[in-house]
């Protein structure tokens, strides 16, 4: 079994601005490299043209299948990388996390993340993508 991610938050670095944590401490060992997901379902479809929240959620079930073929999961996340495309969508996305975090991390601390904005994305239909850093189980 794998000794546990250390999620720390150490002295002379301010409080983290949202649900993250600022350094990740993880025991030597595999690691995973979930490229940047969007909003597509399995058949390479949008999904939620125009709408952020059904793009965060499909977002999040394609961060979930990728680190379950690697047999991983959310637990094992050890740092995020959110790329955003639209300034007014940065309220909805801190909303959508306050929900979304404590159900996929039951401990209570979370990654780090990363948070970007950028001009677009690969398709300037999608609103958000996220990548991934995890530890490969046992």
């Amino acid at each position: 079994m794998n000794k546990p991610i250390q999620f720390l938050n150490p002295e002379g670095v301010a409080a983290p601005l949202g649900m993250y944590s600022h350094v990740a401490r993880v025991p030597a060992g595999e690691l995973i490299f979930v490229a940047g997901q969007v909003a597509v379902d399995v058949q390479g479809a949008l999904v939620g043209r125009g709408d952020f929240a059904a793009q965060f959620h499909q977002v999040f079930q394609n961060l979930k299948a990728a680190l379950a073929g690697a047999a991983a999961g959310f637990d094992d996340v050890v740092k995020f990388t959110t790329y955003l495309v639209r300034t007014e969508d940065l309220a909805e996305f801190v909303r959508l996390r306050k929900e979304l975090m404590p159900r996929l991390f039951s401990r209570g601390s979370y990654p780090p993340n990363t948070l970007v904005f950028i001009d677009r994305l690969v398709s300037g239909e999608f609103l958000l993508e996220i990548e991934a850093i995890a530890r490969a189980r046992g």
